[in-house]
């Protein structure tokens, strides 16, 4: 899909001109970039006189409420904490703006209101694959950053961000290419360019990011790669998460965010794999160097999707390993037929 962005702009505005209620709607287990343009486009709503909630389906991490400002808490829907008044809210709602993810099925319990809903849905995302049929207006672009980029560059066409927007909208492409470690092109230094000249503190944006984790977290980290990273001799490096680690140092949503990244400082490591268990399940984060598809193996073995450098999924229990403790043989067995 073409970046037209004036073409796409003039779109969304149209559409948003008729709505009077409006969900923002962004993935399961938000990260920075779900939550950044989640803001950003709920800010320039709400600048529009539109009544505007920002829902999604988890709460948001620890790391990241710096972004949040305590107005902006007011009128963010977690489906675990409320899900009768996320329902309600998507039922009266006569437009939906879904971020960052590209179907529903990331939506998590938000899924079967979105499917049911006779709204007007507008997707705004980078992701590969969107289900485009599920939409009334999609503005696709993979190639993109991260979608605070894409939507950087529509609000611009559309009267530019608010000073909250601005703000949300770095913090999210900050974090999607970890600090404009992966991902970047001219357009993206171009927007944070842009952005600083409009007033946005990018170096405190930073420091909330990278330097007020809590001491558990290093320590988990420590922990984890002396004692868990296994590599091959393939290029693979991957760690597990039980759950009696993440309550043996009290680790909450977020705090182990960029641990993926991490084996990857190895030179001959070309594909890191994160798994952390939750409740009959391990989620899967992946991370890989150039040449080796991050975004193929956790299609093909996770159940999952996302980048070619930067993926995500999910190994079932007992559908796809039948207890916890043979997470590893599983991982090892799926490496191995897939670097060889």
């Amino acid at each position: 899909m073409t970046e037209d962005y004036s073409y796409h702009g003039q779109v969304l505005g149209s559409i948003v001109s008729q709505a009077t209620r409006v969900a923002t709607i962004a993935h399961v287990h938000p990260d920075g970039d779900a939550v950044g343009s989640s803001i950003a486009v709920a800010s320039w709503l709400e600048s529009l006189g539109k009544d505007v909630r920002s829902l999604f389906p988890d709460p948001l991490p620890e790391s990241i409420g710096f972004a949040v400002s305590p107005r902006r808490k007011e009128k963010i829907l977690v489906y675990t904490d409320s899900p009768s008044e996320c329902e309600d809210w998507i039922k009266a709602c006569d437009l939906i703006i879904i971020l960052d993810m590209n179907c529903f099925s990331r939506a998590d319990g938000l899924e079967t209101s979105l499917e049911e809903s006779k709204a007007n849905k507008v997707l705004i995302d980078h992701h590969l694959y969107p289900d485009l049929e599920k939409f009334g207006h999609a503005i696709s672009f993979p190639e993109a950053s991260s979608t605070a980029e894409i939507v950087y560059y529509l609000l611009k066409e559309l009267g530019g961000p608010t000073p909250e927007a601005a703000t949300a909208l770095m913090t999210g492409m900050t974090t999607d290419t970890n600090n404009f470690s992966n991902s970047t092109r001219p357009e993206t230094l171009k927007m944070a360019s842009e952005l600083l000249a409009l007033g946005v503190d990018r170096d405190s944006i930073v420091e909330n990011i990278n330097q007020k984790y809590r001491e558990n977290r290093l320590r988990a980290l420590g922990m984890l790669l002396y004692t868990r990273m296994r590599t091959t001799q393939s290029g693979a490096a991957w760690n597990i998460l039980y759950k009696e680690d993440l309550q043996k140092f009290d680790l909450w949503e977020g705090d182990t965010e960029g641990f993926v990244n991490i084996p990857l400082a190895i030179g001959d490591v070309r594909l890191s794999i994160l798994l952390k268990e939750e409740d009959g399940l391990f989620r899967v984060s992946i991370r890989s160097k150039k040449g080796t598809s991050a975004e193929v193996m956790a299609r093909k073995y996770f159940h999952g999707g996302g980048h070619e450098n930067a993926a995500g999924g999910r190994v079932f229990i007992p559908q796809d390993i039948p207890t916890p403790a043979h997470a590893e043989e599983y991982i090892e067995k799926l490496v191995k037929e897939y670097l060889g």
